[in-house]
């Protein structure tokens, strides 16, 4: 596909990639409809929860240290702020870094729905600079900004010939898309049009797209010995400086298929840096994919593979020791699809079942114009009859199959979802760190996770005898399907 940098707005992920937000069905429907392109949206007649695109986008920008993220925007908007300079100074912090990023909101009020406010905006824009001089301020817009028409572009334009620093405008109005990994795209964008310059040499630097650098001493490691490459964590504790760099990269990885499908294909198509698309690191076989797809990306297969010979020797004869707990454990799934489907595969490495994996958005294809790795890989290795869904995090559906499959364990990335189960007195795993499987020192740990949760069942057991949960016996009884309306349907 063509990347345009020079205009701000970007096309939402059910344009771009046909992404869905309703399905029900089984794996091998998924893949088939994928492939073929007749995979439609199931719109809901109720619908109990969602996230919003922005807090995906800013909460990104955020993340790089020493800009301002300037959102215009209504106050109750920037709830996510404070939790922003919370975490990410900690997580600076934890390299002995320090953080000068700041989040300021515009408050919108009613006033300035009707009259506009590009007047405060400059004022706030130029007083952010003035008081905290950030290497970079990006200029987000918000539904109600997007509504009224606020110029944020010609603004953004305006002030970069006035300040030394790139102005950046994002947007990220929430009604754009009712898929809210869009916002990464959006943040992605943002970067690759005000930061990212093209290309003046090679260096021995691997990006690579993550949430939030938890396995930073690991990591470093492995691409220091392994493919004598620094890596270049995005955007998390990154600088404008380093993002500025993003082009003269050896290769692009990430974590989540979701996460970096627009960054790692932009990258790859304007400034030739390749992408590494395979399924992500989670589990044995994941890790080594990974790795190996590392090594052919940069030309260092052979010592990829020495390295995988080395850990394999460690570390095979304990995981498969302690996942002989695990064989025949049922299991359902709630998470992002960029984990959904890889945590599907490890537990399935560890010879349990799933009987159920849902999604919270689908894409039916990546920038490339291909299905999702993870997604084809899976269908190769499990029952092709396996349920999935995509459900949008309504955790009604969730509790509906929980309730009517049983399994022994419940695993989500979101702890909406964990809780929930819990309550309805499942064992729960909560893998919220994207690091939690990674490389094979974590699928040990992961694996005696499991292990110590289905085995110690008083919490979850004591709870749910003590919690009346606001659902009745009529809706357990009713498909989890039930106001999920037919393609097509008004």
């Amino acid at each position: 596909m063509p990347y345009n940098f020079k205009n701000a707005n970007l096309a939402v992920r059910e344009n771009r990639l046909g992404s869905i937000t309703g399905f029900v069905g089984d794996l091998e429907t998924l893949v088939y409809r994928s492939e073929c392109g007749s995979l439609k949206n199931r719109e809901r007649c109720f619908s109990q929860s969602s996230s919003c695109l922005s807090g995906c986008a800013l909460n990104a920008l955020a993340a790089i240290r020493n800009v301002a993220v300037v959102y215009h925007a209504p106050a109750g908007c920037t709830a996510m702020a404070s939790n922003d300079s919370v975490k990410f100074g900690q997580i600076a912090a934890r390299i002995n870094k320090t953080t000068n990023s700041v989040f300021v909101c515009t408050d919108l009020n009613e006033k300035d729905t009707v009259f506009g406010a590009m007047n405060d905006l400059r004022k706030i824009v130029e007083h952010t600079y003035e008081t905290y001089k950030p290497d970079a301020i990006f200029i987000s817009t918000s539904c109600v900004s997007g509504v009224i028409g606020e110029d944020v572009d010609g603004l953004a334009d305006e002030i970069n010939e006035e300040l030394p620093i790139p102005v950046i405008p994002v947007h990220c109005e929430g009604f754009k898309s009712r898929i809210w990994a869009s916002g990464f795209d959006i943040s992605d964008h943002a970067v690759l049009q005000g930061i990212v310059k093209p290309p003046k040499e090679k260096r021995r630097i691997i990006n690579i797209k993550n949430f939030y650098e938890s396995a930073r001493p690991q990591i470093t490691k492995i691409f220091n010995e392994v493919f004598d490459a620094e890596p270049q964590f995005l955007y998390c504790n990154s600088t404008i400086e380093e993002l500025s760099h993003l082009s003269e990269a050896l290769a692009t990885v990430c974590i989540c298929g979701t996460l970096g499908t627009y960054l790692g294909n932009a990258l790859e198509e304007t400034y030739g840096v390749p992408y590494v698309r395979t399924i992500n690191h989670s589990g044995v076989t994941g890790f080594e994919t990974w790795l190996r797809g590392i090594g052919d990306a940069i030309g260092r297969r052979e010592q990829a593979e020495e390295y995988i010979k080395k850990q394999r020797e460690i570390y095979l004869p304990q995981i498969e020791e302690v996942t002989k707990s695990l064989h025949g454990l049922r299991a359902v799934i709630g998470m992002g699809p960029g984990f959904t489907y890889e945590i599907a595969r490890v537990l399935q490495e560890f010879g349990m079942k799933v009987d159920y994996a849902l999604a919270w958005h689908y894409d039916y294809k990546y920038d490339n114009g291909k299905v999702p790795p993870a997604l084809e890989h899976l269908l190769n290795t499990s029952p092709k009859d396996m349920k999935v869904a995509v459900a949008d995090q309504q955790n009604y559906e969730v509790l509906n199959i929980l309730n009517r499959y049983k399994p022994d364990v419940y695993f989500s990335r979101h702890p909406g979802t964990t809780v929930w189960a819990i309550k309805q007195g499942y064992a729960a795993v909560f893998v919220a760190d994207e690091y939690t499987v990674f490389g094979y020192e974590g699928t040990l740990s992961f694996a005696k996770l499991i292990r110590d949760t289905v085995t110690n069942r008083s919490f979850e057991k004591n709870l749910a005898a003590r919690i009346k949960l606001p659902y009745t016996k009529w809706w357990y009884e009713q498909n989890s399907d039930k106001f999920i309306k037919n393609e097509g349907a008004r």
